[in-house]
């Protein structure tokens, strides 16, 4: 719980993608904690829904799974984890390459990052790999947002996000009119990494003006 994890003192949720999410789904969840516990949230590269439309993303989510795996998204309540174990066999190479495609703003980005973030990926046990399948078209979260006005929120995305492009973004901040918005020039998915140095500058102005 999180209370365990930080007992005393106010709160910021950061989360990135899956992360912000998962902030998403604590909201639902637990309203009370926020503006209380939590005085901020940071949503960075993510969705409050509508994943359906962005299915030419989910080889970079997935990493080796891979090509075998697409034929398997309208039908993912019938992922397994052998499943992907055999798709992932049969694509190792083209992981390093979707990563590079769908990860990243920049056509050209660096080798030794892209394979720390392919590595990152296929880290992630294909059981876990399965379950989330079969959850990401049902995630809805967007009444979800009402419980994180009581907070401030910051918005990050990179304008070439092709995995949770930039109009997810900007439906979440529909549902969050006074959040703080940062899109950032030539960055993909894994903005945090992509252009480091923009959103620390852009973190540590976000919990300056909360100090103040």
């Amino acid at each position: 719980m999180l209370d365990e994890t930080v007992p005393d003192g106010p709160i910021v949720l950061i989360g990135h993608s899956m992360g912000g999410m998962t902030i998403m789904a604590f909201a639902e969840q637990h309203p009370e904690y926020f503006g209380s516990r939590v005085v901020a949230t940071v949503l960075m590269s993510t969705s409050g829904g509508r994943l359906e439309e962005t299915k030419f993303g989910l080889p970079a989510l997935i990493s080796k799974a891979g090509t075998p795996l697409l034929p398997l998204v309208n039908s993912a309540t019938r992922v397994s984890g052998g499943v992907i174990d055999r798709a992932r066999s049969a694509s190792s190479d083209l992981a390093w390459l979707l990563t590079r495609r769908y990860g990243f703003g920049d056509p050209k980005p660096s080798p030794a990052l892209v394979s720390y973030v392919e590595e990152m990926n296929s880290r992630t046990s294909t059981e876990t790999v399965a379950r989330y399948l079969r959850t990401l078209y049902t995630h809805a979260r967007y009444p979800a947002l009402k419980a994180l006005r009581s907070a401030h929120s910051l918005v990050i995305v990179g304008d070439r996000d092709m995995i949770t492009p930039v109009n997810h973004s900007e439906e979440i901040l529909r549902h969050l009119p006074d959040a703080e918005f940062v899109k950032v020039p030539d960055s993909g998915h894994v903005v945090m990494l992509e252009h480091a140095d923009e959103v620390n500058a852009v973190l540590i102005s976000f919990l300056e003006k909360l100090t103040a």
